[in-house]
Protein backbone atom coordinates (compact mmCIF):
# COMPACT_ATOMS: atom_id res chain seq x y z
CA UNK A 1 0.00 0.00 0.00
CA UNK A 2 1.21 3.31 -1.31
CA UNK A 3 0.51 6.39 1.16
CA UNK A 4 2.25 8.86 -0.76
CA UNK A 5 0.24 12.31 -2.98
CA UNK A 6 1.34 14.91 -5.04
CA UNK A 7 -0.83 17.99 -4.34
CA UNK A 8 -0.50 21.05 -6.40
CA UNK A 9 -2.45 24.61 -5.68
CA UNK A 10 -2.15 27.80 -8.23
CA UNK A 11 -3.48 31.06 -7.77
CA UNK A 12 -3.02 34.71 -8.27
CA UNK A 13 -0.65 35.05 -4.77
CA UNK A 14 0.84 31.57 -4.63
CA UNK A 15 2.36 28.80 -6.52
CA UNK A 16 2.66 25.55 -4.37
CA UNK A 17 3.67 21.89 -4.95
CA UNK A 18 4.26 19.16 -2.31
CA UNK A 19 4.44 15.47 -2.68
CA UNK A 20 4.38 13.41 0.50
CA UNK A 21 5.30 9.71 1.57
CA UNK A 22 4.08 8.96 4.80
CA UNK A 23 6.47 5.94 4.96
CA UNK A 24 9.48 7.06 4.46
CA UNK A 25 12.69 8.30 6.23
CA UNK A 26 12.23 11.94 7.17
CA UNK A 27 14.26 13.35 4.21
CA UNK A 28 12.69 16.70 3.02
CA UNK A 29 13.50 19.33 0.60
CA UNK A 30 11.65 22.80 1.22
CA UNK A 31 11.72 25.74 -0.84
CA UNK A 32 9.09 28.55 0.53
CA UNK A 33 11.94 31.51 0.33
CA UNK A 34 11.46 32.31 3.86
CA UNK A 35 14.24 30.71 6.08
CA UNK A 36 12.38 30.28 9.10
CA UNK A 37 9.24 28.78 7.41
CA UNK A 38 11.84 25.87 5.56
CA UNK A 39 12.93 25.54 8.71
CA UNK A 40 10.08 24.41 10.56
CA UNK A 41 8.73 22.37 7.70
CA UNK A 42 12.43 20.23 7.55
CA UNK A 43 11.45 19.80 11.02
CA UNK A 44 8.12 18.56 11.23
CA UNK A 45 9.46 16.17 8.54
CA UNK A 46 12.27 14.29 9.71
CA UNK A 47 10.70 14.29 13.14
CA UNK A 48 7.55 12.54 11.41
CA UNK A 49 9.67 10.53 9.15
CA UNK A 50 7.65 11.75 6.23
CA UNK A 51 9.76 12.54 2.81
CA UNK A 52 8.56 15.59 1.74
CA UNK A 53 9.17 17.59 -1.21
CA UNK A 54 7.55 21.28 -1.37
CA UNK A 55 8.29 24.48 -3.21
CA UNK A 56 6.27 27.74 -2.79
CA UNK A 57 6.94 31.18 -5.16
CA UNK A 58 4.49 33.52 -2.95
CA UNK A 59 3.90 37.06 -3.32
CA UNK A 60 6.65 37.76 -0.88
CA UNK A 61 6.49 41.67 -1.91
CA UNK A 62 3.69 42.21 -0.27
CA UNK A 63 4.37 40.01 3.21
CA UNK A 64 4.64 36.04 4.10
CA UNK A 65 1.01 35.64 4.74
CA UNK A 66 0.08 33.85 2.02
CA UNK A 67 2.90 32.14 1.44
CA UNK A 68 3.10 30.60 4.94
CA UNK A 69 -0.89 29.73 4.44
CA UNK A 70 -0.68 27.93 1.66
CA UNK A 71 2.52 26.38 1.80
CA UNK A 72 0.46 24.75 5.43
CA UNK A 73 -3.00 24.34 3.41
CA UNK A 74 -1.23 22.45 0.40
CA UNK A 75 0.89 19.99 3.27
CA UNK A 76 -1.87 19.26 4.74
CA UNK A 77 -4.24 18.67 1.61
CA UNK A 78 -1.50 16.48 0.38
CA UNK A 79 -1.12 14.27 3.84
CA UNK A 80 -5.46 13.89 3.56
CA UNK A 81 -4.99 12.44 0.25
CA UNK A 82 -1.91 10.25 1.05
CA UNK A 83 -4.18 8.91 3.85
CA UNK A 84 -6.71 7.53 1.21
CA UNK A 85 -9.82 6.61 3.76
CA UNK A 86 -7.38 6.33 6.62
CA UNK A 87 -8.13 2.41 7.14
CA UNK A 88 -5.90 0.67 9.42
CA UNK A 89 -4.36 3.62 11.32
CA UNK A 90 -3.96 4.40 14.73
CA UNK A 91 -5.81 7.93 14.72
CA UNK A 92 -5.14 9.19 18.31
CA UNK A 93 -2.01 10.50 19.45
CA UNK A 94 0.15 13.01 21.38
CA UNK A 95 3.34 14.09 22.18
CA UNK A 96 5.71 16.62 24.76
CA UNK A 97 8.36 18.47 22.88
CA UNK A 98 10.91 20.60 25.46
CA UNK A 99 13.51 23.00 22.95
CA UNK A 100 15.84 24.59 25.82
CA UNK A 101 13.13 26.78 28.14
CA UNK A 102 10.29 26.37 25.23
CA UNK A 103 7.56 23.61 25.79
CA UNK A 104 5.24 22.65 23.05
CA UNK A 105 2.51 20.32 23.34
CA UNK A 106 0.34 18.70 20.47
CA UNK A 107 -2.64 16.21 20.49
CA UNK A 108 -4.24 15.02 17.63
CA UNK A 109 -7.00 12.75 16.18
CA UNK A 110 -6.28 12.28 12.57
CA UNK A 111 -9.59 10.75 11.62
CA UNK A 112 -10.96 12.74 9.13
CA UNK A 113 -12.73 15.69 11.79
CA UNK A 114 -10.87 19.13 10.83
CA UNK A 115 -10.74 21.20 13.71
CA UNK A 116 -8.03 23.26 15.45
CA UNK A 117 -7.35 24.61 18.40
CA UNK A 118 -3.66 26.92 18.73
CA UNK A 119 -2.31 28.46 21.75
CA UNK A 120 0.99 29.83 21.72
CA UNK A 121 2.72 32.55 23.61
CA UNK A 122 4.43 34.52 21.30
CA UNK A 123 5.64 37.83 22.10
CA UNK A 124 7.68 39.45 19.44
CA UNK A 125 6.54 40.53 15.83
CA UNK A 126 8.56 38.35 13.82
CA UNK A 127 10.62 35.31 13.86
CA UNK A 128 12.94 35.01 11.55
CA UNK A 129 11.23 35.66 7.56
CA UNK A 130 8.02 35.10 9.49
CA UNK A 131 5.12 37.24 10.92
CA UNK A 132 4.57 35.94 14.19
CA UNK A 133 1.02 35.49 14.26
CA UNK A 134 0.99 33.38 10.70
CA UNK A 135 2.51 30.77 12.79
CA UNK A 136 -0.67 29.54 14.21
CA UNK A 137 -2.26 30.22 11.39
CA UNK A 138 -0.63 27.91 9.50
CA UNK A 139 -0.69 25.18 12.25
CA UNK A 140 -4.79 25.89 11.99
CA UNK A 141 -4.64 25.31 8.00
CA UNK A 142 -2.29 22.51 8.16
CA UNK A 143 -4.93 21.03 10.69
CA UNK A 144 -8.48 22.38 8.69
CA UNK A 145 -6.83 20.57 5.36
CA UNK A 146 -5.63 17.39 6.88
CA UNK A 147 -8.75 16.75 7.99
CA UNK A 148 -7.61 15.95 11.73
CA UNK A 149 -8.43 18.00 15.19
CA UNK A 150 -5.28 19.03 16.29
CA UNK A 151 -4.82 20.96 19.88
CA UNK A 152 -1.48 22.49 20.04
CA UNK A 153 0.22 24.41 23.18
CA UNK A 154 2.83 26.20 23.55
CA UNK A 155 5.17 28.74 25.55
CA UNK A 156 8.62 29.52 26.42
CA UNK A 157 10.95 32.95 26.56
CA UNK A 158 11.86 32.55 23.03
CA UNK A 159 9.97 32.52 19.85
CA UNK A 160 12.10 30.61 18.06
CA UNK A 161 11.99 27.75 20.39
CA UNK A 162 8.46 27.86 21.42
CA UNK A 163 7.60 27.16 17.24
CA UNK A 164 10.22 24.96 16.53
CA UNK A 165 8.73 22.68 19.61
CA UNK A 166 5.19 23.46 18.37
CA UNK A 167 6.28 21.88 14.61
CA UNK A 168 8.29 19.18 16.36
CA UNK A 169 5.34 18.17 18.61
CA UNK A 170 2.95 17.89 15.93
CA UNK A 171 5.23 15.85 14.01
CA UNK A 172 5.63 13.25 16.44
CA UNK A 173 2.25 13.26 16.79
CA UNK A 174 1.36 12.55 13.58
CA UNK A 175 4.09 10.00 12.73
CA UNK A 176 1.96 7.73 15.67
CA UNK A 177 -1.01 8.86 14.55
CA UNK A 178 -0.87 7.71 11.13
CA UNK A 179 1.06 4.44 11.78
CA UNK A 180 -0.60 0.92 10.56
CA UNK A 181 -1.77 -0.86 13.04
CA UNK A 182 -1.43 -4.46 11.88
CA UNK A 183 -4.31 -5.61 14.50
CA UNK A 184 -6.36 -2.99 12.83
CA UNK A 185 -9.22 -3.48 9.97
CA UNK A 186 -10.98 -1.15 8.22
CA UNK A 187 -11.67 2.67 9.93
CA UNK A 188 -10.94 3.38 12.77
CA UNK A 189 -14.64 4.58 14.14
CA UNK A 190 -17.51 2.95 14.95
CA UNK A 191 -19.57 5.27 12.46
CA UNK A 192 -17.48 3.74 9.40
CA UNK A 193 -16.63 5.90 6.79
CA UNK A 194 -16.65 9.62 6.99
Amino acid sequence: MTRSATYERKTRETEVRVTIDLDGTGTATVATGIGMLDHLLTSFALHAMFDLELTTIGDLEVDDHHTVEDSALVLGRAIAEALGDRAGIVRFADATVPMDEAVARAVIDAGGRPYAVVDMALTTDRIGGITSQNVPHALEAFAINAGITMHIEASGRNDHHAAEAAFKALAIAMRQAVAIDPRRIGIPSTKGPM
